[in-house]
């Protein structure tokens, strides 16, 4: 083999063994254990990857709102971040489908749903550029306010926070009367603070976390949004890794992912009673009052798929889950009584 070969194959191998640090942001509060268990995750990455890949994380929202993140994505600052769905919906349109309002019952009938439908949505979210390591549950989101509210009317003339960019979150407040106030993740603490938001829907850790309970007085169980998060990563970016180390950022992360999503469906239930021990009073909302308007929401929220915020037939497998769960849990209660 001649000098000129061994020059090109040295240099190709000094190239490829070149150290990639992959620059990503979340909102997720430094020390927190969503924190702890990513950076856990970022340092076996490294040590695997005999430090080619690197992970540099950005917490407690510092490089700002998701749109601030994706422009720096755009430039090359940043290449990726942990989102949640509004976030992303613009170039994915079916991340909407878990969040559509008053869908899911409880996190066991939405653990069903992403059974069937995880793959799908993570391989979409691939397509249309983004790698990403699975969906971690944030939990149904509990309504949390300064007023005390316990029908849908006493939200009527109320601030009511609205994630940026959710445009169905905004049609189907629009349907029941309601008065958004849309802003970015990063302004909800200050909005409560400063009486620009009167009430919020958030899931218990998520309130935990971000320290939104701090800021209001009641609190009202009842299940209004299904949350989750996800990391995504710009694929052109991550193409610049090595198949090999691919491989391996894929494997521990989508490992800390399915972990995450566990154990948040664990430790949803303990964060609501902390919610509660912190001295957040709860009220009970009316039950009909609930049904009724969930049947206005689902109205306004199957024209929208005409409308092209989601796939109308991604849409309609979706409910068909839902009625499978309902009737399979009918049927175990059934059961259970018949014994007892």
């Amino acid at each position: 083999m001649n000098r000129l070969v061994l020059t090109i194959l040295a240099l190709a191998i000094s190239l490829t063994a070149e150290a990639t640090t992959l620059k990503l942001a979340t909102i997720t509060p430094e020390g927190s254990s969503w924190m702890t268990s990513m950076k856990a995750s970022a340092q076996e990455i490294e040590e695997r990857t005999e430090g080619r890949v690197k992970i540099k994380y950005y917490g407690g929202g510092v490089k700002g709102d998701d749109k601030k993140v994706l422009r720096l994505i755009r430039i090359g600052e940043l290449h990726g971040g942990a989102f949640t769905p509004a976030a992303l919906s613009s170039q994915y349109r079916d991340l909407n489908l878990y969040g559509l309002p008053m869908t899911f019952n409880s996190l066991e009938e939405a653990a069903y749903v992403r059974k069937h439908l995880d793959e799908r949505l993570m391989r979409g979210l691939e397509e249309a550029g983004w790698v990403n390591f699975g969906f971690a549950a944030g939990g149904l989101s509990v309504l949390m306010s300064n007023p005390k509210i316990q029908t849908f009317d006493d939200l009527k003339g109320k601030k009511i926070w609205l994630p940026e960019g959710d445009k169905i979150g905004l049609e189907a407040m629009k349907a029941l009367s309601l008065s958004p106030v849309p802003l970015p993740l990063t302004d909800v603490l200050v909005g409560l603070q400063t009486g620009l938001l009167d009430a919020v829907g958030m899931s218990p850790i998520g309130a935990l976390v971000l320290q939104w309970h701090t800021k209001v007085k009641y609190i009202t169980e009842l299940p209004l949004v299904y949350t989750y998060g996800f990391m995504a990563i710009d694929k052109k970016a991550f193409n610049r890794i090595g198949e090999a180390d691919q491989a391996i950022v894929r494997e521990v992360m989508e490992r800390t992912y399915r972990e995450l999503n566990e154990q948040n469906i664990v430790d949803t239930r303990e964060a609501f009673q902390a919610l509660v021990n912190s001295g957040l009073e709860v009220v009970d909302l009316d039950v009909d009052d609930y049904n009724q308007t969930r049947a206005a929401v689902a109205s306004t929220i199957a024209e929208l798929g005409d409308e092209g915020l989601y796939t109308p037939e991604l849409y309609d497998e979706m409910m068909r889950y839902v009625d499978e769960y309902r009737a399979q849990a009918s049927t175990r209660e059934a059961a259970r009584q018949a014994s007892d």
